[in-house]
């Protein structure tokens, strides 16, 4: 992997636009309108709220990248701070939410191209529109936040028309059109539904800013993470809270709010009302544009996490992958969302609801688990060295976010179609825990084992230790090794004893003739 210090990576402005394309997607332009219909112009405080949860959210998940930009994220401080166990929970369901999340956005796709192509395949073409996401992801992290760039401006760009064109709708700036001044906000209550209304919206809001944790993701491939992630977060803050709080106060004269239909944009709704009837086709291409741009950015948070997980030995071993770009994590992640599709054309159309409903409270319990990771860090660390806190009025900010957040999941009961996300993300958590324990207990030794035979190769070659037979041969030979001496000492003595013997029998025999000789010459024979 890339280090995260190099001088290559991408740039503030990139990774702003990579989490504004991330961000701003159907869920606004499409959703929006369910929270605007469930709290009237009350709605403002419930995304200003949501502005200063993200401000939470994102400034704790900036102190701990800084401090240390792995390409794991929140699932890899998650971990550091209470474990490998919520480290695995977290990544995979992150990972499972999204998959399930993008591969119901495919068919979103294809149901708006078949307002003009009506004999396109839903399945044909939900399954061409993964594929091209997939194989863009393969070009690398620069090349595709370039590509991001622009569809995100497209989106950004469409609502600041919207600003537009409403202000001058209001001011009577447009030809042929009455000035709308205050409009519908003179006789409309301010809180039809009380703070239930406020409360109910919340829910619907948290999604609309959704998908800025992929700042995190990227945070190992940012050119001087130190720099460009503060700045990217800052900007994304400001981005999305002022474009938000400005299109609702633009909406909010133009159109009452409860004559709105959950199935259509409000931009679209307002704009019709005033004569523009265009606008619908507009809309058209904004959202295509806006679910293609939402697919791409979400790919590449999928092959990270992956490739994290993997590293970690918490995914399959073939996924694990050391180059810049995870190819092996974003082409299963591209996989897993053509199963997912699959499953949305053959399951019944209330279970495929129940399992793509998972993804909203997959996110809501990855920002719990940052808030958290975050708190348990800066009690052992305090803040990150060189650079101060972000993250303002700590502890109380961190303890406020994770209330906020579990009151949110708490209320998805309360919110049409929310309760069954609830439900199946409680069951895809307790799955999860589940696996990782059957993981850790059947599965452990062998990991031992490896780890044990890596430290091993890594201290050089070790001499086995000898079985028991070995050791008594072992003795025995040294034994007989310490014999062999005094045995042959033993023979060379008994060798100079039989030489000594022969000599003197010699010496003995030699005497004898000597005398024999003086005794002849003493008394000659007759």
């Amino acid at each position: 992997m890339s280090s995260p210090h190099t001088e290559k990576g991408l740039s503030t402005f990139h990774l702003t636009m990579l989490a504004l394309g991330t961000v701003v997607g159907g869920s606004f332009f499409l959703g929006s309108g369910v929270a605007i219909k469930t709290a009237g112009p009350s709605v403002l405080i419930a995304y200003i709220i949501g502005a200063v949860l993200v401000y939470l959210i994102l400034y704790a998940l900036s102190e701990m990248t800084v401090a240390d930009p792995v390409s794991g994220s929140f699932r890899t401080y998650a971990e550091r701070s209470f474990g490998s166990g919520l480290g695995f929970v977290t990544g995979w369901f992150y990972w499972t939410g999204i998959v399930f999340a993008m591969s119901s956005e495919s068919i979103a796709a294809s149901t708006f191209l078949k307002e003009w192509f009506p004999d396109l395949s839903t399945a044909w073409t939900g399954g061409l529109i993964i594929v091209a996401v997939t194989l863009l992801n393969l070009l690398g992290a620069e090349r595709l936040s370039k590509l991001e760039s622009g569809l995100a401006a497209v989106k950004l760009l469409s609502i600041v028309g919207f600003i537009v064109i409403g202000l001058a709708i209001i001011a009577g700036l447009m030809p042929d059109t009455p000035a709308a001044g205050a409009g519908e906000l003179r006789t409309e209550p301010w809180m039809p539904g009380g703070i239930t209304g406020i409360a109910g919206s919340m829910l619907i809001v948290i999604f609309t800013y959704a998908g800025f944790e992929v700042i995190g993701l990227a945070a190992s491939e940012v050119k001087n993470p130190q720099q460009t992630i503060p700045r990217a977060i800052h900007f994304t803050i400001l981005g999305l809270a002022g474009l938000y709080v400005t299109s609702l106060l633009v909406f909010l004269p133009l159109f009452p709010t409860g004559a709105i239909v959950e199935e259509q944009s409000p931009i679209v709704l307002a704009l019709t009302r005033w004569g523009m009837n265009w606008a619908g086709t507009v809309m058209h291409v904004v959202m295509i544009t806006a679910i293609i741009s939402t697919m791409l950015a979400a790919t590449f948070a999928l092959g990270r996490m992956i490739r994290s997980l993997a590293e970690e030995n918490q995914a399959p071993k073939f996924l694990k992958d050391q180059r810049d770009i995870p190819y092996r994590g974003i082409l299963f992640s591209g996989v897993a969302m053509l199963a997912g599709l699959g499953l949305g054309l053959f399951l019944p159309q209330q279970v495929y609801v129940f399992l793509i409903s998972s993804g909203g409270f997959s996110l809501l319990f990855s920002y719990l688990v940052i808030l958290a990771a975050h708190y348990r860090w800066r009690k052992s660390h305090g803040c990150p060295d060189g650079t101060i806190c972000r993250l303002r009025w700590f502890p109380y900010s961190s303890w406020i976010g994770m209330v906020s957040l579990v009151a949110v999941m708490i209320s998805m009961p309360f919110v049409s179609g929310q309760g069954a996300g609830l439900i199946a993300g409680l069951i895809l958590l307790v799955c999860y825990s589940a696996l990782y324990l059957v993981k850790k207990k059947w599965f452990t030794r062998e990991a031992d084992r490896a780890l044990d035979l890596k430290r091993a190769n890594d201290a050089g070659p070790v001499k086995p230790s000898p079985t028991h037979w070995q050791t008594e041969a072992a003795q025995e030979w040294d034994l007989n090794e310490m014999s062999l001496p005094i045995q042959g000492a033993n023979e060379e003595t008994e060798r100079n004893k039989r030489g000594s013997k022969g000599r003197s029998r010699g010496r003995s025999k030699e005497e004898k003739q000597r005398k024999d000789k003086r005794m002849d010459q003493k008394h000659p024979k007759q």
